[in-house]
């Protein structure tokens, strides 16, 4: 099957490595790339080249962002190619207009590689459904986030340098708010959410990152048993469901609290097989590029996803509730819901809110204090 890729960056070196030395049954017929960034006589500068050549059977997106990619993207399946992408947050933003151009178009649309990197995290969803229903995820998805939080607990340094060390190795971006403040964790989520629970996921779930973590904060909640993770978490019951990204507070001997450096972590929990655990590499050019390359090759076989576009559950935020902690030099406002209790010194757990109810609690503690920090107690499978 010959291939056009999209992007030669990370993500598309890597697949341009495994299927050049590794997959025989597949040819990188052209790349698009920008002048002057990567030399090989397969490289184009004109989208128009690819989306002309009717001997490339499919598209493989990894430019990120959300335009031109999904101008591009779009454009392929009206063309009658197949599409295999690693762009979370185009596939958060357009799932639905995707999933109807290609099946109008007759082709496949692939999106392993949007979520968990090399782990098969999609997939192990998709067959998990087949026999269960999948009540609860779970999950640390982000390799840099979980990196910083890694190296400040086990060397005692502050997120300001452990972010400064991420963007070193190629870990963080210049800008590594997507990582940081949830948002690449929240397209994850999405997108984990709607396969698991056949519902199309709305995009507005409660996010909140880790930006304002501190050293004093991990030291405090390692004395009261816990280490922190930035986490995914999503249920769902017989007519709702509820999703949310926010620091989670995980026993000091959980596997979750252990995950280390960028690794990821994701869990589903089904009716007749309960908690399945899914380990790996979550980033990087060969573990999202073998992704990739698996989608290629399903796509080659002859397989063609369908992922729900509709809205077959409402939203019930109810769904998830724990108690909560804030590390806050603001007052809570007097219609604070739940029992507020001082745990630490300058820390209070407010108990049995729901996600939404704590999100909107820390926004009006982060308005009066822009330094308060909130994390989740919650129960992990």
């Amino acid at each position: 099957m010959r291939i056009a890729l999209l992007g030669a960056g990370t993500v598309g070196g890597g697949v341009i490595e495994i299927v050049d030395s590794r997959a025989p049954s597949l040819e990188v017929a052209r790349i698009l790339t920008l002048p002057g960034t990567y030399d090989d006589p397969r490289v184009t500068y004109d989208f128009a080249d690819i989306v002309s050549d009717d001997s490339i059977e499919c598209v493989v997106e990894a430019m990120g962002g959300l335009e031109p990619a999904h101008t591009f993207i779009m454009e392929s399946l009206a063309a009658g190619k197949h599409v295999v992408t690693a762009n979370k947050a185009v596939v958060a933003a357009f799932l639905p207009e995707f999933c109807a151009q290609a099946e109008e178009s007759g082709v496949g649309f692939f999106i392993e590689a949007t979520s968990g990197g090399g782990i098969p995290w999609i997939a192990s969803i998709e067959k998990a459904r087949r026999i269960d229903r999948i009540d609860r995820i779970s999950g640390i998805l982000n390799g840099t986030s979980n990196y910083i939080v890694d190296r400040m607990a086990k060397d005692g340094a502050e997120f300001t340098d452990v972010l400064a060390q991420a963007q070193a190795l190629g870990y963080a971006e210049a800008d590594p708010s997507a990582d940081i403040d949830g948002i690449d964790v929240a397209n994850k989520c999405i997108i984990s959410s709607t396969v698991a629970f056949g519902t199309l996921c709305r995009r507005d779930i409660p996010v909140h990152g880790i930006r304002n973590l501190t050293k004093a904060d991990l030291d405090t909640f390692a004395g009261l048993g816990y280490a922190v993770r930035l986490m995914a978490r999503a249920a769902r019951d017989d007519d709702g469901y509820a999703a949310c990204v926010e620091p989670v507070l995980l026993p000091l001997a959980s596997v979750e609290g252990n995950v280390p450096d960028n690794f990821n972590i994701a869990t589903l929990v089904g009716t007749t097989v309960g908690p399945l655990k899914f380990y790996g590499q979550g980033a990087g050019a060969l573990p999202t590029g073998n992704a990739m390359v698996q989608d290629l090759v399903d796509c080659a076989g002859g397989e063609r996803p369908v992922y729900p576009t509709g809205e077959t559950l409402s939203w019930k935020p109810g769904l998830l509730r724990a108690d909560y902690v804030f590390r806050t030099a603001a007052a809570l406002p007097a219609d604070t819901p739940g029992t507020a209790v001082e745990v630490a010194p300058g820390y209070v757990s407010v108990g049995g809110l729901s996600a939404t109810e704590a999100a909107a609690l820390a926004d009006a503690l982060l308005a009066e204090d822009p330094a308060t920090l909130m994390a989740a107690v919650a129960d992990v499978d």
